[in-house]
């Protein structure tokens, strides 16, 4: 469908130019909500834990699936929504501005700026393993907050934007291997698990797809190490991003808690460094247009929530 195709695009140019929105940011006042609904339904349950996604999910969806009726706001409706659920200019300013520290010789300021980006201790970290946190979170996050999206939102409009959101941010929220989640957030962490599916595996292929020089390495790299990342989604677009920029990625991270984590190395290049985080900044920019350039095709052949009018939707 035409508007749907246009809204997403209208949304991809809102996120470039403008970021996350600075106010009333609807995905805070989703997390207020969840945690609100935890306190009601929490138990070291998954049955509650399955009850809690069901509920915050499905009425997102719900609500995205009101919003879309609205025939003559569609394309309105469908950019602002875009443009509330991706996270692609945000990402970007953050790993800019880590990498603004590493350059200038702040090691300090860098580690505490990667905090806004990653959950892993950084005190301890040193140049090398400041870069390779920032490019795998820009690798992950590119998929996540980015192509995902997009995704849902081409097959099933507004109500899969904010229904994708959703699952992601419940992921975040209770997603956690701790005491308190192990249970009650394994629905959220499966269903974001299967949710972000498509998203990483288009993420993959539009990695090689904007370096095509590196496009053999990183589809080696893809096949060959992906499975051994924790994550069945980040496994692959890290490897294909450690792939494209001839680096490292993985190792051992510690999280706050004392909780480590030796993962896989992916890739066979050398460690990561600082002016690699620009690199991935622009192979993040270039997936981006990719996704978006797709995710309007797939509207125009009309998706779940529509159907075509012709031959281009």
């Amino acid at each position: 469908m035409r508007s749907r195709a246009a809204g997403l695009l209208l949304g991809c140019a809102a996120d470039r130019v403008l970021g996350d929105p600075r106010r009333f940011h609807p995905v805070a006042g989703f997390g207020t909500t969840a945690a609100a609904v935890e306190r009601l339904l929490y138990a070291d349950s998954r049955a509650r834990g399955v009850a809690h996604t069901a509920l915050l999910v499905g009425g997102t969806v719900a609500v995205g699936g009101v919003v879309e009726r609205r025939g003559a706001a569609r394309v309105l409706s469908t950019a602002l929504a875009t443009w509330a659920v991706l996270g692609g200019r945000s990402l970007e300013r953050e790993a800019s501005a880590v990498h603004a520290h590493l350059m200038a010789g702040d090691l300090p300021a860098a580690r505490e700026r990667l905090t806004h980006l990653v959950g892993r201790d950084t005190a301890d970290l040193d140049d090398a393993e400041v870069s390779r946190a920032v490019i795998e979170s820009v690798a992950e996050n590119t998929s996540d907050a980015v192509v995902a999206p997009l995704v849902w939102g081409a097959v099933c409009g507004v109500p899969g934007l904010l229904g994708y959101r959703a699952v992601n941010t419940l992921d975040a929220m209770v997603g956690h291997h701790n005491a308190r989640y192990e249970h009650y957030g394994w629905a959220s962490a499966r269903l974001d698990d299967l949710a972000n599916l498509p998203g990483s595996r288009l993420s993959g292929l539009l990695a090689m797809a904007a370096a095509p020089s590196r496009a053999a390495d990183a589809w080696q790299t893809w096949r060959r190490d992906a499975a051994s990342h924790p994550s069945p989604n980040g496994g692959v677009v890290e490897s294909a991003f450690a792939g494209v920029l001839g680096i490292r990625l993985g190792g051992t991270n510690t999280y706050y808690g004392d909780r480590i984590e030796h993962r896989a190395v992916l890739g066979s290049g050398r460690a990561a460094r600082p002016d690699d985080i620009a690199r991935s900044t622009v192979l993040a920019r270039r997936i981006g247009l990719g996704a978006a350039l797709v995710a309007a095709l797939i509207s125009l052949r009309g998706g779940c929530f529509g159907r075509p009018r012709g031959p281009l939707g």
